[in-house]
Protein backbone atom coordinates (compact mmCIF):
# COMPACT_ATOMS: atom_id res chain seq x y z
CA UNK A 1 0.00 0.00 0.00
CA UNK A 2 1.41 3.29 -1.09
CA UNK A 3 2.52 5.72 1.55
CA UNK A 4 -0.62 8.26 2.55
CA UNK A 5 -3.03 5.59 1.93
CA UNK A 6 -5.21 3.55 4.09
CA UNK A 7 -7.75 1.20 2.93
CA UNK A 8 -11.49 1.51 4.23
CA UNK A 9 -12.11 1.16 7.58
CA UNK A 10 -8.67 1.23 8.74
CA UNK A 11 -7.25 3.59 11.46
CA UNK A 12 -4.27 5.63 10.46
CA UNK A 13 -1.30 6.08 12.24
CA UNK A 14 -2.34 9.70 13.45
CA UNK A 15 -5.62 8.85 13.96
CA UNK A 16 -4.18 6.32 16.32
CA UNK A 17 -2.16 8.58 18.19
CA UNK A 18 -4.71 11.16 18.63
CA UNK A 19 -7.07 8.39 20.22
CA UNK A 20 -4.16 7.48 22.08
CA UNK A 21 -3.13 11.25 23.48
CA UNK A 22 -6.78 11.27 24.16
CA UNK A 23 -7.03 8.34 26.78
CA UNK A 24 -3.45 9.64 28.30
CA UNK A 25 -5.40 12.96 28.72
CA UNK A 26 -8.17 11.24 30.27
CA UNK A 27 -5.98 8.58 32.63
CA UNK A 28 -3.35 11.41 34.00
CA UNK A 29 -6.87 13.54 34.74
CA UNK A 30 -8.03 10.85 37.37
CA UNK A 31 -5.02 10.98 38.70
CA UNK A 32 -3.49 13.41 41.79
CA UNK A 33 0.30 13.72 41.66
CA UNK A 34 2.73 12.07 39.38
CA UNK A 35 6.59 11.41 41.22
CA UNK A 36 9.40 10.30 38.66
CA UNK A 37 11.75 8.55 40.94
CA UNK A 38 14.99 9.06 39.35
CA UNK A 39 19.03 8.98 39.57
CA UNK A 40 22.26 9.95 37.09
CA UNK A 41 23.78 6.76 37.63
CA UNK A 42 22.84 3.19 38.83
CA UNK A 43 23.24 1.26 42.44
CA UNK A 44 22.12 4.09 44.64
CA UNK A 45 18.59 2.62 45.19
CA UNK A 46 16.43 4.16 43.30
CA UNK A 47 14.10 1.22 42.85
CA UNK A 48 13.41 0.87 46.61
CA UNK A 49 13.13 4.38 47.31
CA UNK A 50 10.43 4.24 44.44
CA UNK A 51 8.48 0.57 46.09
CA UNK A 52 9.46 2.39 49.67
CA UNK A 53 7.47 5.20 48.86
CA UNK A 54 4.61 3.92 47.07
CA UNK A 55 4.60 1.35 50.05
CA UNK A 56 4.73 4.29 52.43
CA UNK A 57 2.14 6.08 51.10
CA UNK A 58 -0.19 3.68 50.51
CA UNK A 59 0.07 2.91 54.53
CA UNK A 60 -1.07 6.37 54.79
CA UNK A 61 -4.42 5.53 53.14
CA UNK A 62 -3.61 6.67 49.78
CA UNK A 63 -4.58 5.81 46.83
CA UNK A 64 -1.16 4.60 44.67
CA UNK A 65 -0.08 3.49 41.39
CA UNK A 66 3.53 2.10 40.78
CA UNK A 67 5.23 2.66 37.20
CA UNK A 68 8.48 0.64 36.58
CA UNK A 69 9.40 2.06 32.92
CA UNK A 70 12.81 0.28 33.61
CA UNK A 71 12.19 -1.50 30.54
CA UNK A 72 15.69 -3.20 30.63
CA UNK A 73 16.26 -4.37 34.17
CA UNK A 74 12.82 -4.29 36.13
CA UNK A 75 12.70 -5.07 39.81
CA UNK A 76 9.76 -3.61 41.28
CA UNK A 77 8.31 -6.59 40.74
CA UNK A 78 11.12 -8.97 42.35
CA UNK A 79 11.08 -6.17 45.34
CA UNK A 80 7.57 -6.46 46.38
CA UNK A 81 7.54 -10.30 45.76
CA UNK A 82 4.67 -10.07 42.83
CA UNK A 83 4.85 -13.33 40.63
CA UNK A 84 1.39 -12.92 38.94
CA UNK A 85 1.00 -11.97 35.46
CA UNK A 86 -1.07 -8.67 33.91
CA UNK A 87 -4.99 -10.04 33.44
CA UNK A 88 -7.72 -8.30 31.45
CA UNK A 89 -10.64 -6.40 32.50
CA UNK A 90 -13.56 -8.02 32.02
CA UNK A 91 -15.52 -4.36 31.66
CA UNK A 92 -13.24 -2.25 30.15
CA UNK A 93 -10.62 -4.89 28.50
CA UNK A 94 -7.92 -3.12 29.06
CA UNK A 95 -4.48 -4.74 31.15
CA UNK A 96 -5.34 -5.08 34.81
CA UNK A 97 -2.06 -3.77 37.09
CA UNK A 98 -0.87 -5.93 40.00
CA UNK A 99 -2.46 -5.46 43.41
CA UNK A 100 0.03 -5.12 45.86
CA UNK A 101 -2.20 -3.89 48.39
CA UNK A 102 -5.68 -3.19 48.52
CA UNK A 103 -4.59 0.01 47.61
CA UNK A 104 -1.30 -0.47 45.66
CA UNK A 105 -1.12 -0.92 42.10
CA UNK A 106 2.06 -2.06 40.01
CA UNK A 107 2.84 -2.79 36.09
CA UNK A 108 6.12 -3.51 35.26
CA UNK A 109 7.55 -4.87 31.76
CA UNK A 110 8.30 -8.21 33.67
CA UNK A 111 4.71 -8.93 35.19
CA UNK A 112 3.81 -9.02 30.79
CA UNK A 113 6.84 -11.60 29.88
CA UNK A 114 5.01 -14.56 31.37
CA UNK A 115 6.90 -17.22 32.55
CA UNK A 116 10.81 -16.37 30.66
CA UNK A 117 10.74 -13.35 33.45
CA UNK A 118 14.66 -13.56 32.45
CA UNK A 119 14.48 -12.59 28.74
CA UNK A 120 16.37 -9.59 27.82
CA UNK A 121 14.40 -6.05 25.84
CA UNK A 122 16.41 -5.54 23.45
CA UNK A 123 14.56 -2.62 22.61
CA UNK A 124 15.46 1.05 20.99
CA UNK A 125 13.98 3.87 21.65
CA UNK A 126 10.62 4.12 19.74
CA UNK A 127 9.92 1.23 20.83
CA UNK A 128 10.85 1.76 24.59
CA UNK A 129 8.39 5.34 23.99
CA UNK A 130 5.53 3.01 22.77
CA UNK A 131 5.05 1.21 25.81
CA UNK A 132 5.33 3.89 28.08
CA UNK A 133 2.58 5.49 26.39
CA UNK A 134 1.03 2.86 26.69
CA UNK A 135 1.48 2.12 30.12
CA UNK A 136 -0.58 4.87 30.82
CA UNK A 137 -3.08 4.56 27.76
CA UNK A 138 -3.98 1.20 28.18
CA UNK A 139 -3.88 -0.01 31.26
CA UNK A 140 -6.94 0.05 33.74
CA UNK A 141 -5.61 2.11 36.74
CA UNK A 142 -8.51 2.85 39.15
CA UNK A 143 -8.37 7.14 39.96
CA UNK A 144 -5.38 7.72 42.05
CA UNK A 145 -3.59 9.88 44.40
CA UNK A 146 0.17 9.03 43.66
CA UNK A 147 1.73 7.44 40.61
CA UNK A 148 4.59 6.55 41.77
CA UNK A 149 6.98 6.48 38.34
CA UNK A 150 10.71 4.42 38.53
CA UNK A 151 12.60 5.32 36.35
CA UNK A 152 16.16 3.66 34.74
CA UNK A 153 19.33 5.45 35.45
CA UNK A 154 20.67 8.04 33.19
CA UNK A 155 18.45 10.72 31.26
CA UNK A 156 17.56 8.43 28.42
CA UNK A 157 14.29 7.87 26.56
CA UNK A 158 12.25 6.84 29.48
CA UNK A 159 12.38 9.78 31.51
CA UNK A 160 12.16 11.82 28.89
CA UNK A 161 8.77 10.12 27.56
CA UNK A 162 7.95 10.88 31.15
CA UNK A 163 8.87 14.14 31.06
CA UNK A 164 7.12 14.71 27.70
CA UNK A 165 3.64 12.36 28.48
CA UNK A 166 3.56 13.99 31.40
CA UNK A 167 3.88 17.48 32.04
CA UNK A 168 2.85 17.91 35.66
CA UNK A 169 5.01 15.10 36.76
CA UNK A 170 7.66 15.78 39.18
CA UNK A 171 11.38 14.61 39.57
CA UNK A 172 12.55 13.06 42.87
CA UNK A 173 16.59 12.10 42.85
CA UNK A 174 18.05 9.60 44.36
CA UNK A 175 21.68 9.69 45.35
CA UNK A 176 24.49 8.62 47.57
CA UNK A 177 27.06 10.52 49.17
CA UNK A 178 29.71 9.91 46.98
CA UNK A 179 31.12 12.51 44.73
CA UNK A 180 30.80 10.24 41.42
CA UNK A 181 27.00 9.86 42.77
CA UNK A 182 26.41 13.54 43.32
CA UNK A 183 28.38 14.05 39.87
CA UNK A 184 25.56 12.43 37.92
CA UNK A 185 22.87 14.10 40.03
CA UNK A 186 24.13 17.43 38.85
CA UNK A 187 23.19 15.80 35.05
CA UNK A 188 19.63 14.54 36.34
CA UNK A 189 19.09 18.38 37.54
CA UNK A 190 20.99 20.09 34.32
CA UNK A 191 17.91 17.29 32.89
CA UNK A 192 14.89 18.59 34.76
CA UNK A 193 15.51 21.96 33.84
CA UNK A 194 15.96 21.57 29.97
CA UNK A 195 12.82 19.99 29.96
CA UNK A 196 10.94 22.15 32.55
CA UNK A 197 10.02 19.77 35.21
CA UNK A 198 10.10 20.37 39.12
CA UNK A 199 12.02 18.74 41.13
CA UNK A 200 10.43 17.75 44.22
CA UNK A 201 13.35 17.13 46.03
CA UNK A 202 16.92 15.05 46.65
CA UNK A 203 17.14 11.75 48.87
CA UNK A 204 20.44 10.54 49.57
CA UNK A 205 20.25 7.01 50.19
CA UNK A 206 23.19 4.86 52.16
CA UNK A 207 23.94 7.83 54.13
CA UNK A 208 25.59 5.58 57.45
CA UNK A 209 25.04 2.66 59.01
CA UNK A 210 23.69 2.30 62.72
CA UNK A 211 26.63 0.15 64.55
CA UNK A 212 24.40 -2.83 65.52
CA UNK A 213 26.68 -3.33 68.97
CA UNK A 214 26.96 0.02 70.29
CA UNK A 215 24.37 2.14 68.24
CA UNK A 216 26.93 4.90 66.82
CA UNK A 217 27.04 6.40 63.53
CA UNK A 218 29.47 4.76 61.23
CA UNK A 219 30.20 6.96 58.05
CA UNK A 220 31.04 4.55 55.23
CA UNK A 221 30.90 6.95 52.44
CA UNK A 222 31.56 11.18 52.96
CA UNK A 223 29.04 12.98 54.33
CA UNK A 224 26.61 15.61 53.73
CA UNK A 225 27.02 15.52 50.50
CA UNK A 226 23.35 15.83 48.77
CA UNK A 227 22.95 18.69 51.21
CA UNK A 228 25.86 20.72 50.20
CA UNK A 229 24.55 20.01 46.48
CA UNK A 230 20.52 20.77 47.50
CA UNK A 231 21.62 24.24 49.09
CA UNK A 232 23.97 24.91 45.98
CA UNK A 233 21.22 23.81 42.94
CA UNK A 234 18.50 25.43 45.49
CA UNK A 235 16.35 22.24 45.85
CA UNK A 236 14.55 20.30 49.18
CA UNK A 237 16.70 17.95 50.83
CA UNK A 238 13.60 15.59 51.29
CA UNK A 239 15.87 13.29 53.90
CA UNK A 240 18.85 10.60 54.15
CA UNK A 241 18.56 6.76 54.84
CA UNK A 242 20.18 4.97 56.74
CA UNK A 243 21.96 1.69 55.70
CA UNK A 244 20.31 -0.98 57.04
CA UNK A 245 21.00 -4.80 56.54
CA UNK A 246 16.99 -5.69 57.04
CA UNK A 247 16.31 -3.97 53.81
CA UNK A 248 18.34 -5.78 51.74
CA UNK A 249 17.35 -9.36 52.95
CA UNK A 250 13.95 -8.17 52.79
CA UNK A 251 14.10 -6.82 48.96
CA UNK A 252 16.27 -10.38 48.15
CA UNK A 253 12.83 -11.62 49.83
CA UNK A 254 10.66 -10.03 47.66
CA UNK A 255 9.07 -8.81 51.25
CA UNK A 256 10.08 -4.93 51.03
CA UNK A 257 6.26 -4.59 52.55
CA UNK A 258 7.33 -6.19 56.07
CA UNK A 259 10.25 -2.93 56.62
CA UNK A 260 8.74 -0.60 59.29
CA UNK A 261 8.16 -0.89 62.91
CA UNK A 262 9.57 2.05 65.70
CA UNK A 263 12.72 1.06 66.37
CA UNK A 264 14.24 0.63 62.74
CA UNK A 265 16.31 4.09 62.12
CA UNK A 266 15.20 3.93 58.41
CA UNK A 267 11.64 3.59 58.71
CA UNK A 268 11.96 6.63 60.98
CA UNK A 269 14.27 8.54 57.96
CA UNK A 270 11.78 7.63 55.52
CA UNK A 271 8.61 8.95 57.34
CA UNK A 272 10.22 11.85 57.25
CA UNK A 273 10.51 11.58 53.23
CA UNK A 274 6.96 11.48 53.24
CA UNK A 275 5.82 13.37 55.55
CA UNK A 276 7.40 16.57 53.61
CA UNK A 277 5.69 15.37 49.98
CA UNK A 278 2.62 15.02 51.58
CA UNK A 279 3.02 18.50 52.65
CA UNK A 280 4.07 19.51 49.35
CA UNK A 281 0.79 17.69 47.74
CA UNK A 282 -1.33 19.72 50.15
CA UNK A 283 0.32 22.58 49.49
CA UNK A 284 -0.30 22.19 45.88
CA UNK A 285 -3.74 21.47 45.82
CA UNK A 286 -4.43 24.78 47.80
CA UNK A 287 -3.00 26.69 45.75
CA UNK A 288 -5.72 28.51 43.01
CA UNK A 289 -5.80 27.25 39.80
CA UNK A 290 -4.19 29.65 37.34
CA UNK A 291 -6.65 31.52 34.66
CA UNK A 292 -6.43 30.69 31.28
CA UNK A 293 -5.67 33.22 29.20
CA UNK A 294 -7.43 33.05 25.68
CA UNK A 295 -5.00 32.30 22.87
CA UNK A 296 -5.73 32.30 19.23
CA UNK A 297 -6.09 28.71 17.40
CA UNK A 298 -2.63 27.68 16.23
CA UNK A 299 -1.08 29.85 18.81
CA UNK A 300 2.47 28.94 19.55
CA UNK A 301 1.97 25.77 17.54
CA UNK A 302 5.76 24.70 16.30
CA UNK A 303 6.62 21.36 14.06
CA UNK A 304 10.49 20.58 14.71
CA UNK A 305 12.11 18.98 11.53
CA UNK A 306 14.99 16.30 12.76
CA UNK A 307 17.01 14.00 10.31
CA UNK A 308 17.65 10.81 11.95
CA UNK A 309 19.56 7.63 12.11
CA UNK A 310 19.26 5.25 14.61
CA UNK A 311 17.25 7.19 16.78
CA UNK A 312 19.78 10.13 16.92
CA UNK A 313 20.71 13.26 14.73
CA UNK A 314 22.18 12.69 11.30
CA UNK A 315 25.14 14.66 10.66
CA UNK A 316 24.01 16.11 7.02
CA UNK A 317 20.70 16.49 6.62
CA UNK A 318 20.52 14.45 3.39
CA UNK A 319 22.40 11.41 4.30
CA UNK A 320 19.27 10.98 7.42
CA UNK A 321 17.38 7.28 7.31
CA UNK A 322 14.17 9.33 8.37
CA UNK A 323 12.71 12.81 9.57
CA UNK A 324 11.29 13.20 12.85
CA UNK A 325 8.25 15.51 13.12
CA UNK A 326 7.94 16.64 16.33
CA UNK A 327 5.08 18.72 16.92
CA UNK A 328 4.81 20.99 19.99
CA UNK A 329 2.31 23.34 21.50
CA UNK A 330 2.66 26.09 24.22
CA UNK A 331 6.33 25.30 24.48
CA UNK A 332 5.67 21.34 25.11
CA UNK A 333 6.59 18.32 22.90
CA UNK A 334 2.74 17.37 21.71
CA UNK A 335 4.08 13.86 20.01
CA UNK A 336 6.79 12.89 17.31
CA UNK A 337 5.51 11.00 13.68
CA UNK A 338 8.41 9.33 11.88
CA UNK A 339 8.19 9.96 8.44
CA UNK A 340 10.71 8.20 5.32
CA UNK A 341 11.99 11.27 3.26
CA UNK A 342 11.92 11.26 -0.37
CA UNK A 343 15.24 10.61 -2.60
CA UNK A 344 17.59 13.58 -1.64
CA UNK A 345 17.74 15.74 -4.72
CA UNK A 346 18.29 19.61 -4.69
CA UNK A 347 15.20 21.47 -3.88
CA UNK A 348 13.33 18.10 -3.03
CA UNK A 349 13.47 18.20 0.85
CA UNK A 350 12.66 21.37 1.58
CA UNK A 351 9.25 21.37 -0.33
CA UNK A 352 8.87 18.16 1.04
CA UNK A 353 9.20 19.40 4.51
CA UNK A 354 7.11 22.55 3.96
CA UNK A 355 3.93 20.37 3.02
CA UNK A 356 4.71 18.33 5.92
CA UNK A 357 3.88 21.76 7.95
CA UNK A 358 7.70 21.91 9.40
CA UNK A 359 8.32 25.30 10.83
CA UNK A 360 11.95 24.68 11.92
CA UNK A 361 15.04 22.33 10.73
CA UNK A 362 17.13 21.40 13.23
CA UNK A 363 20.52 19.94 11.60
CA UNK A 364 24.03 18.91 11.64
CA UNK A 365 25.91 19.99 8.73
CA UNK A 366 24.18 21.96 5.65
CA UNK A 367 25.25 23.77 2.71
CA UNK A 368 24.84 27.40 2.45
CA UNK A 369 22.76 26.57 -0.91
CA UNK A 370 20.46 24.24 1.04
CA UNK A 371 20.41 26.32 3.99
CA UNK A 372 18.76 29.16 1.34
CA UNK A 373 16.45 26.73 0.04
CA UNK A 374 14.50 26.53 3.69
CA UNK A 375 14.54 29.37 4.31
CA UNK A 376 12.65 29.91 0.76
CA UNK A 377 10.33 27.58 1.48
CA UNK A 378 9.54 29.34 5.17
CA UNK A 379 11.36 26.70 7.33
CA UNK A 380 14.24 28.02 10.17
CA UNK A 381 17.42 26.32 9.92
CA UNK A 382 19.31 25.38 12.92
CA UNK A 383 22.87 24.08 12.39
CA UNK A 384 25.71 22.42 14.11
CA UNK A 385 23.16 20.66 16.30
CA UNK A 386 24.97 17.32 18.33
CA UNK A 387 23.98 14.22 17.45
CA UNK A 388 21.04 13.30 20.14
CA UNK A 389 17.71 12.13 20.04
CA UNK A 390 15.22 14.63 18.39
CA UNK A 391 13.20 14.92 21.31
CA UNK A 392 16.18 16.18 23.34
CA UNK A 393 17.31 18.49 21.05
CA UNK A 394 13.88 20.02 20.35
CA UNK A 395 13.08 19.82 24.50
CA UNK A 396 16.97 21.79 24.63
CA UNK A 397 15.69 24.45 21.92
CA UNK A 398 12.53 25.33 23.43
CA UNK A 399 14.10 26.13 26.83
CA UNK A 400 16.67 27.92 25.06
CA UNK A 401 19.54 25.85 25.98
CA UNK A 402 20.13 24.14 22.93
CA UNK A 403 24.42 24.25 22.23
CA UNK A 404 25.27 24.21 18.70
CA UNK A 405 28.62 23.87 17.17
CA UNK A 406 30.23 24.56 13.91
CA UNK A 407 28.41 23.80 10.99
CA UNK A 408 30.34 20.99 9.32
CA UNK A 409 28.95 20.93 5.52
CA UNK A 410 30.74 24.00 2.89
CA UNK A 411 28.91 22.40 0.00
Amino acid sequence: MAEGQQSCGMESHKEQQQRQDAEIRDRLGRIGQKILVMSGKGGVGKSSVAAFLALFLARRGKKVGLMDVDLHGPSIPRLLGLTQDVQLSKQSGKALPVMCLPNLHVISIESLMGENKDAATIWRGPIKIGVIRQFISDIDWPDLDYLVIDSPPGTGDEPLTVAQTIPDAQALIVTTPQEISLADVRKSVNFCKQVSMKILGIVENMSGLTCPHCGGQIDLFRTNGARGLATKEGIELLGTLPIDPEVVVLGDQGELNRVGGEGSPFSQAFEGVVEAILKDGEARASQPAPKAEPKEEGMDKQIFAVPVVEGKLCAHFGHCDQFALVETEEGKIKGTNMHTPPPHEPGVLPKWLHEMGAHIIIAGGMGSRAQGLFEENGIQVVTGAPMDAPEVLVNQYLAGVLLTGANVCDH
